[in-house]
């Protein structure tokens, strides 16, 4: 297949049309006192879309994004996005990096030159990586599939298919989110290439359930985490069901409205990250706005939500039925949406390294750079 180098280049045209959507928002109403109980606080929306509409400069994140060496190839007839960023050590081990939802490649901005240039950001050459990040078919600059089907394991065959194009016989991968589910994926149908995974979101479920004897070996930190799990489930999870569901009736709100679009993804960022309710102590606002703004520029959060569906009617959206026997690291970063007990993780994986960090969340490349950074670098080192 042929690969052809990618520049994001967004039209004039659009950015007006954008500015003009922005300052038509119709905002709703929201009762006294409701703070961010019912989702998006509307002071704070008000405050980031008028941002958004007349300070925020998308060209210079565009040229940031161009920055880094993009690509396009042809995987299972549709067209992949992807950054390739090969390292200047010529020794350097080939890692596939995924993303989630609702975040996109440019959540890897801060660990692309660590990684792949290690001695100019206080690292060893032995610890370099030629990193490359796809872009989530149906996300971003990948084209949306067509078809149904396409589940977590299809995109995951799609990373396989564009690593051996590549030619990298022998790669780890890493990724939380979404990114976590399809390199677990990975390590299954590419095992003979797959070497070894690295995940900051670690799935597991105990075998047979919630017994007592599942709590055996379980920390009492673990069993805080599990109750975490219990009020995640409990108050967090309606975004799952409409987008596993019904992501079309969602979709024509959030593609026509810009201010929609963001309210639906920062909402997220603000519950799934240890910023302790100020999203902008994790986050700027052009951090939040530039992730939002692949999605509105490409129209891709339609596409974006209906891998829940398509995931969710094959039955792989939680754990993997089949252990993963490749040297599994799983790096928990404290507000994490699941943080699986270890002694769970150990009946699913091959676990080699389990690192509990002192802070950050679900968007460690975002939030926490250099711990996660660190981590991928010391598990790497024993599995190269």
């Amino acid at each position: 297949m042929t690969i052809e180098p990618f520049r994001i280049e967004v039209s004039d045209a659009d950015l007006a049309d954008l500015r003009e959507r922005l300052a038509r928002t119709r905002f709703p109403d929201q009762i006294e006192g409701a703070g961010w109980d019912y989702g998006t606080e509307l002071s704070y929306l008000q405050e980031l879309v008028a941002y958004w509409r007349d300070r925020y400069d998308w060209r210079t994140h565009e040229a940031l994004l161009n920055s880094f060496p993009q690509f396009t190839t042809t995987v299972d007839d549709h067209r992949l996005h992807f950054l390739h960023v090969r390292s200047p050590h010529a020794d350097a081990f080939p890692l596939v990096v995924t993303h989630g939802w609702p975040g996109s490649i440019f959540e890897f901005h801060k660990i692309l030159g660590p990684l792949t240039d290690p001695t100019r950001h206080d690292g060893d050459a032995r610890d370099a990586f030629h990193v490359v990040c796809p872009s989530i078919p149906g996300y971003g600059f990948s084209e949306a599939p067509r078809t149904r089907g396409w589940d977590a394991r299809k995109m995951a065959e799609g990373n396989a298919a564009l690593m051996a194009q590549l030619g990298y016989a022998k790669y780890g991968a890493q990724g939380g989110d979404w990114g976590a589910i399809i390199s677990v994926q990975n390590a299954l149908v590419d095992a003979a290439h797959c070497a070894a995974i690295h995940l900051n979101m670690v799935v597991a479920f105990p075998p047979g359930g919630m017994t007592p004897e599942a709590l055996a070996g379980v920390t009492p930190e673990e069993q805080k985490d599990l109750a975490d799990l219990g009020a995640f489930q409990a108050n967090e999870t309606g975004y799952q069901q409409i987008q596993g569901t019904k992501p079309q009736t969602l979709g024509y709100g959030l593609n026509d409205s810009p201010a929609g679009l963001a309210a639906w993804i920062v909402e997220k960022f603000r519950t799934w990250s240890d910023c302790d309710g100020d999203v902008e102590r994790r986050f700027t606002k052009d951090e939040l706005l530039t992730n939002v703004m692949i999605y509105w520029i490409t129209r891709s959060i339609t596409s974006s939500t209906r891998l829940y569906y398509e995931t969710m009617k094959s039955g792989r959206f939680g754990p993997a039925t089949e252990r993963v026997e490749q040297p599994t690291a799983g790096a928990i970063f404290p507000k994490e949406l699941y943080r699986a007990p270890r002694a769970w993780a150990e009946k699913a994986f091959n676990v080699q390294r389990w690192t509990r960090m002192p802070s950050g969340g679900h968007f460690a490349a975002l939030e926490e750079p250099a711990r996660l950074v660190d981590d991928v670098r010391a598990f790497f080192r024993t599995v190269r």
